[in-house]
């Protein structure tokens, strides 16, 4: 297991890329390609029902700077600069989003054997302030996340976490919407040799009094071929199957069914992603 209890947002992280990661209703095309120089140019399409929306993503390294330009179909251009380990343990992020004036950022990342801190300011007059710090180990961590707004002087964000892990189990505990919601989450691996593993999340709102239940199960038919189910108390059940076709480029395909109304049509996600 890695060593040190990481960053906030790794609280039930495996729970969610389980019930969650892959899974699309949509039709997405990606391809990745190299220059002699190396940067990466990674072009994305998606067609979201009639509406059709693209990406074009540089990405360039300079020993431990990495530097992401992204353009969309949107006319908007955005600038992540990336320097890992300027100090040991320290990250430090840089993002800028044109036009929007107030989307840039500065990003202090720090991980220690026993901590970890994740820090932000935005970049305007009356900035957003991100603070998320984790203590513990990698068995038992516990965590909060905040954001205050410096223009308005309220915390627009104040969530807590609990998660503990073991060789084969990780459990969570998150409090999230300034307490609002409960949510409770599961991983369990069950064969790590054919990547099974089960996961669930329970999450409970307190101003609704609704709670919603997922449940779902992985495992890999062979080292290159790997098959996701889920369902929820609501009656929507998914599954996809992902196929590993040549080193690093994925065939997936998913789809999704109202069991409580069956008589509508699945919703079916294509996804495909080329490298070299």
């Amino acid at each position: 297991m890695v060593k040190g209890p990481g960053l906030y947002t790794d609280i039930g992280k495996k729970a969610r890329d389980l019930l969650n990661k892959d899974y699309q209703s949509d039709h997405k095309f990606t391809i990745t390609t190299y220059s002699p120089t190396g940067v990466a140019i990674t072009s994305t399409g998606t067609k979201k029902g009639e509406l059709f929306l693209a990406d074009v993503n540089t990405q360039l390294k300079n020993k431990n700077i990495t530097t992401d330009i992204k353009v969309d179909t949107s006319s908007n251009l955005s600038t992540t600069i990336t320097i890992d380990q300027p100090a040991p343990g320290v990250k430090a992020i840089l993002s800028l989003k044109v036009p929007d004036q107030r989307s840039g950022k500065v990003e202090i990342q720090y991980l220690h054997d026993y901590a970890g801190i994740n820090t932000s300011i935005g970049l305007t007059a009356n900035p957003v302030v991100n603070f998320s710090g984790v203590v513990g180990t990698n068995l038992l961590s516990l965590g909060t996340d905040l954001s205050f707004d410096t223009k308005t002087g309220n915390f627009t964000k104040c969530n807590a976490g609990l998660s503990f892990c073991n060789e084969d189990l990780i459990a969570s505990l998150t409090l999230n919407n300034k307490g609002d919601s409960l949510v409770a989450s599961y991983y369990h691996t069950v064969n790590p040799l054919m990547n099974t593993a089960v996961g669930a999340e329970v999450t409970r709102s307190f101003s609704t009094n609704e709670n919603t239940i997922t449940v779902g199960t992985q495992h890999s038919l062979d080292p290159l071929t790997t098959l996701k189910a889920r369902v929820n108390n609501a009656g929507k059940a998914s599954a996809l199957i992902q196929h590993e076709w040549r080193p690093k480029s994925f065939f997936t395909i998913s789809g999704e069914v109202d069991t409580k109304a069956i008589e509508k049509s699945a919703k079916v996600g294509l996804a495909l992603a080329l490298k070299p």
